[in-house]
């Protein structure tokens, strides 16, 4: 992990509440975190905790209702829609459960659309070396519909490392894939993250994978009530101190 003072993404006292026709909700609950460069974090807990929806605060998807969202030093609430639609393209790197890539355009084209937003002249090229590196140099015309959900998750992770993020977010990557193709695809997305030096942040209910990361971080009730380091479990006590087991 590369060593560095100041953390890549940072999370201080951050709540979400959303309307529902009940009323307000409670989505998350003072979340304070931080990711440092080179650092893989697993970002656990059970369904409705609100692990998604952290990852979309600290993507800049979803706004804070409270608290401050930093990701490569720049306070994501003073950005309007356009300036953090250009953090994403610069910084972030977005892995879904569901793939989310276009029916309508190759592997090849899929992987290019950050690049040409960014308008870089080199986006088919450098989305070939992407697609090489994960291991689909010979799927570059297919479709979507032509592909495994292995090779499109594969697809969807060299789309989100082809600018060379700082910063990925993977939400259960391997949700949607049976245990042998959902290993090959983490080891291709740890190869990435190794090799670009970013930071990490995975949701997932595998424990093997949490175990992988640098960290684990548990999420109940929109809380982080716990922060383990591998081997070295931190519980968090009431007011942030940690008690370490």
């Amino acid at each position: 992990m590369t060593e560095s003072r100041l953390p890549l993404a940072r999370l201080d006292e951050v709540s979400l509440t959303l309307a529902s026709g009940a009323g307000p909700v409670e989505i998350l609950r003072g979340v304070s975190l931080a990711i440092m460069p080179g650092e893989a974090v697993a970002l656990v807990g059970p369904s409705g905790s609100g692990k998604s929806s952290l990852l979309m605060v600290l993507a800049g998807l979803e706004r804070a209702t409270a608290g401050r969202v930093t990701v490569a030093g720049q306070n994501l609430a003073t950005l309007d829609e356009n300036a953090l639609a250009r953090l994403r393209r610069r910084h972030i790197g977005i892995v879904f459960q569901s793939f989310h890539l276009l029916p309508t355009m190759t592997a090849l084209e899929n992987v290019a659309i950050p690049l040409e937003l960014a308008g870089r002249r080199d986006a088919a090229a450098a989305a070939e070396a992407a697609l090489r590196r994960v291991g689909l140099g010979h799927r570059l015309a297919h479709y979507p519909a032509q592909l495994s959900g292995g090779e499109q998750q594969r697809v969807a992770i060299a789309r989100a490392f082809v600018a060379s993020p700082s910063l990925l977010l993977a939400d259960e990557p391997t949700g949607n894939l049976d245990a042998a193709t959902g290993s090959a695809v983490i080891d291709c997305l740890f190869e990435e993250h190794t090799r670009l030096g970013s930071g990490l942040l995975i949701i997932t209910h595998d424990a093997e994978l949490a175990n992988r990361c640098d960290r684990r971080l548990d999420l109940v009730d929109g809380r982080i009530v716990g922060d383990a380091a591998v081997g070295r479990a931190v519980s968090l006590r009431p007011g942030g101190r940690r008690e370490v087991g």
